[in-house]
């Protein structure tokens, strides 16, 4: 069976709603969750996520509130749950304050794109295996094999291969790209290849998962949450037919 990994962006549709999409997500069947922490310029994110972000800061989520709910609801999740942000805040935090919450938190691991592969190494790597957390890298279809066999050596959990290159959501990406998919495939990687960005349902899933280990579902999901008036229903039957 292929993993399917639920994005949502903390904070939406209102600030105390995370911790019933959590279980939500958990409860639908996805295998895994992302949980991105609102940020004021999240460049790497297509309008569908940036609007989310801009919502939940307006509805006043902040990393230290996320920490509280994700603590009412540790107990009760057995699935990984990822942080997925950008370094600033989480500097502004403190790295490793912001570490040792996450594992009292049941987070196991971190995806913060802007964070460079060298700084992580020679400043950051330490502490996460301190606190026992995965870090992931991103990859996409112009990283060179060489880049990708080292950001594989330098992440845990899983490897992020992102479709295409362009921001989330966006509906232009080419999705399934054969020979960007083959070229991972034949790396023989330590890690299981995650493919992100631009999967939109039960067809999408399974013709990009073909050649990795599962994919990641973000903007259709977010897109689910901000635009249903009946989200929660909405968002079960969304990961029910994706998982089929």
């Amino acid at each position: 069976m292929k993993k399917l990994n639920i994005y949502f962006t903390a904070g939406i549709p209102q600030l105390e709603d995370t911790a019933d999409i959590i279980k939500l997500i958990q409860n639908s069947g996805a295998d895994m969750m992302e949980i991105g922490m609102p940020y004021s310029d999240p460049v790497a994110d297509g309008p569908v996520i940036q609007q989310a972000h801009e919502l939940a800061l307006k509805n006043g989520m902040t990393i230290e509130k996320l920490f509280s709910q994700l603590k009412t609801v540790k107990n009760d999740i057995h699935i990984p749950i990822i942080l997925m942000g950008y370094i600033n805040p989480v500097l502004s935090f403190g790295f490793e304050e912001f570490c040792r919450e996450c594992s009292e938190s049941g987070v196991s691991g971190l995806i913060i794109p802007d964070l460079p592969p060298i700084e992580f190494e020679n400043n950051y790597q330490q502490i996460l295996k301190k606190y026992n957390l995965n870090f992931t890298f991103l990859v996409t279809p112009e990283t060179s094999d060489e880049r990708i066999l080292y950001l594989d050596s330098l992440s845990s959990g899983f490897l992020y291969a992102v479709s295409s290159s362009s921001t989330t959501g966006n509906d232009n990406a080419v999705l399934k790209n054969e020979n960007y998919l083959s070229r991972l495939a034949s790396l023989h990687l330590k890690n299981p290849v995650m493919i992100g960005f631009g999967i939109k349902s039960k067809e999408d899933f399974e013709n990009v998962t073909e050649k990795a280990s599962g994919g990641i579902i973000g903007t259709a999901f977010v897109n689910t949450l901000l635009n249903h008036k009946d989200w929660k229903n909405a968002a079960i039957d969304f990961i029910h037919a994706v998982k089929g």
